[in-house]
């Protein structure tokens, strides 16, 4: 007996009907971009979404650009670079001299002025970073050793051996001197590894600053007083001159004072020409009274011609020969002329040494401590957590620049 089949067998369609069906829609790009082929969607465990894949990546990218070198920055801040301690110390430089504010405290406290000359500032500011500060800075504390204490780390401390161009620009790294234009004041910034370094440092800061501003006064006072020394030295001079002349004018003419000497002469020969001048009146009475060989009138005649005589003895003394009172007297006050001169001259000299004196003593210099140095309790440097966090910022903001940059390229491809 034949079986019937349950089902009859389905007609095959001809090559007529497969051509009359119509094509498959074809699948844009986009849509297979949005749909996820089966062995992407292995990669991934199970119920995860794109949104979800695109997160993790994110993440991944922030923390291998930002978190990570943010994390080794900290790490190698606060375990690897030492503390280094500050000590700060305030001075001005001032001059008696100068004319300052009327209203100005700490010049009427110091008894100074407080307008400070900035070439006065600047010139002790440049010592003190100058290679002269640190040889003397080496020679009193040992400036290199201070820089190489055990707690430096490696990349802080001073090279061991440093030369000293190194040493100064090192020098000039841990100190810091700055003027306030205002105020005038200096401040002194000084940074160690321990806080008794970076205080006595600071304080033979000061110190050698004290002295140079000491050798400015005693190179201004020598330059001030040379001058008038020197004048001083040529009145004196001069003054011995014309006493040495006057003193053997007098030994050589065995005259003590000519001029005493002159009007002496003098008056004698007036009281001998007035003696002349009556003995001849009374020689001219007696011509009309008495005979000419009268033994009286003969006595008087006699007399007068003595006198006359005398007279003109005395009145050739004076003014006759080289030897004479005249020429003496001449010479003597010339002299006495020199030594007038040579003596105003001198105090002249005195004064002006006495002014010169007074002047540079008002340009001195004086360095007025107004902060003295701190002995540091706490660790001012490094910034560790300015500088982690500049570096997170830093770099989050180059990450955020960067992801746009990339999606904007992405979306211009697709």
């Amino acid at each position: 007996m034949a079986t019937v089949p349950l089902h009859p067998p389905e007609p095959e369609p001809d090559f007529v009907e497969l051509q009359a069906q119509p094509a498959p829609e074809p699948v844009s790009r986009a849509r297979q971009q949005d749909e996820p082929h089966p062995h992407r969607l292995e990669q991934y465990p199970p119920g995860a979404s794109d949104p979800g894949r695109r997160r993790l990546g994110w993440l991944r990218n922030l923390a291998l650009v930002v978190l990570l070198p943010t994390a080794l920055v900290a790490i190698f801040q606060y375990c690897v670079i030492a503390n280094q301690y500050e000590s700060e110390t305030h001075f001005v430089v001032r001059t008696s001299g100068q004319s300052g504010s009327a209203g100005s405290g700490l010049g009427q406290l110091l008894g100074l002025e407080t307008n400070p000359t900035a070439a006065d500032n600047q010139t002790v500011v440049d010592y003190l970073l100058s290679h002269d500060a640190v040889a003397n800075l080496q020679r009193s504390v040992g400036l290199a050793s201070i820089f190489l204490r055990p707690e430096a780390d490696i990349f802080s401390r001073l090279e061991r051996d440093a030369p000293p161009e190194t040493l100064l620009r090192y020098y000039r790294e841990m100190v810091n001197v700055d003027v306030g234009r205002e105020t005038g004041i200096t401040r002194i910034s000084v940074r160690a590894f321990r806080p008794a370094d970076a205080e006595r440092v600071a304080q033979e800061l000061l110190k050698i600053g004290e002295q140079r501003v000491n050798e400015f006064n005693k190179r201004l006072l020598e330059n001030r007083l040379t001058g008038a020394r020197e004048s001083l030295m040529t009145a004196e001079r001069g003054v011995g001159e014309t006493q040495t002349a006057l003193t053997g004018f007098r030994q050589s003419g065995r005259d003590i004072d000519p001029e005493r000497t002159s009007t002496a002469r003098i008056t004698m020969v007036t009281q001998m020409q007035a003696e002349l001048a009556q003995a001849r009146a009374r020689l001219s009475s007696m011509a009309s009274a008495l005979r000419r060989d009268s033994p009286q009138y003969v006595t008087m005649a006699a007399r007068v011609r003595g006198l006359e005589q005398q007279v003109a003895a005395a009145e050739g003394s004076l003014t006759g020969s080289h030897r004479a009172t005249a020429a003496g007297l001449g010479q003597f006050e010339t002299l006495r002329l020199r030594q007038a001169f040579a003596a105003k001259r001198f105090e002249a000299a005195t004064a002006a040494l006495d002014a010169a004196r007074e002047q540079a003593v008002r340009q001195q210099l004086f360095l007025v401590r107004v902060v003295e140095p701190n002995l540091p309790g706490k660790a001012l440097y490094p910034k560790r957590l300015k500088l982690v966090a500049t570096v997170f910022f830093a770099l989050l903001l180059t990450y955020a620049i960067g992801w746009l940059i990339l999606a904007g390229i992405k979306e211009h491809a697709a």
